[in-house]
């Protein structure tokens, strides 16, 4: 149903609520900071509307400002780590990753969609003095993540309908056409492995994390070449790829209990 026909047909309406959700779901998916000049071109909203909306979410921490404008904090990505699903997920998940971790000299992290993009909900830093690592709250689109290919390969049918809508409303067909088929490749293949196209001499190392339903979560490694190497590649995705089996199997078990 479109924002449109939602609109038509609920009941109850809260213009203020509307325009502050507005600016917190503009800020999520522009990923820069903005200004209320440029957030008010991209609602079609006056500053003067937007004014009171900001004041009151930087005051009650969800947005700060900068040099360069507004941007989300990570209030709400604290709120959503709070649901049970994500939380039995995350402490299921950290001993596993720990032990991982210390395996392949690496560090790893856990990573969830949410909607269009995907977002970093823990992570194990490397046990050596280097290593790589991204922070926790740390979101991409999904189209552009190497997780994303697992997201959609990896999805039920009806997941994958869901997502690929959503992709073509926001990236286009031929964008999401492409996306689509390097991502059934993936999910054929049940993980990936694909040099970054974010950070040079880093090569992402990804597995599926898949719950009763389809896939849940990757777990990834980014894997960097060491000397003398700790642990190579071919072992490192053997031992990634178990991990995830060992995760997805007692996720699946508390989920039953």
């Amino acid at each position: 149903m479109t924002r449109t026909a939602e609109s038509e047909d609920r009941k109850y309406r809260a213009p203020a609520l509307e325009k502050g959700l507005d600016v917190l779901e503009l800020l999520s998916t522009h990923g820069t900071p903005m200004t209320p000049s440029q957030m008010s071109g991209r609602l079609g909203r006056s500053v003067s509307e937007l004014f009171r909306m900001i004041q009151v979410l930087e005051f009650r921490g969800y947005i700060e400002a900068s040099a360069e404008g507004y941007s989300l904090t990570n209030r709400l990505f604290t709120l959503g780590m709070a649901q049970a699903p994500v939380k039995s997920l995350t402490e299921t998940a950290l001993p596993v990753m720990r032990d991982l971790a210390g395996a392949t000299g690496q560090s790893c992290h856990l990573v969830v969609p949410s909607g269009d993009q995907i977002v970093v909900i823990a992570r194990i830093e490397s046990p050596g003095d280097l290593g790589y690592s991204v922070r926790v709250g740390y979101r991409r689109n999904l189209i552009e993540a190497t997780s994303g290919l697992l997201f959609y390969g990896c999805a039920s049918n009806a997941a994958r309908q869901r997502l690929a809508t959503l992709l073509e409303e926001r990236f286009g067909q031929r964008k999401t056409a492409q996306f689509i088929a390097l991502a059934e490749a993936a999910g054929a293949c049940g993980h990936v492995e694909r040099a970054s196209d974010f950070v040079k001499g880093v090569t992402d190392l990804v597995a599926p994390i898949m719950g009763a339903d389809g896939i849940i979560a990757t777990l990834i490694t980014p894997f960097i070449q060491q000397t003398p190497p700790t642990c190579d590649m071919p072992t490192c995705m053997d031992r990634l790829r178990d991990a995830a089996a060992t995760i997805s199997d007692e996720t699946r078990t508390i989920s039953q209990a």
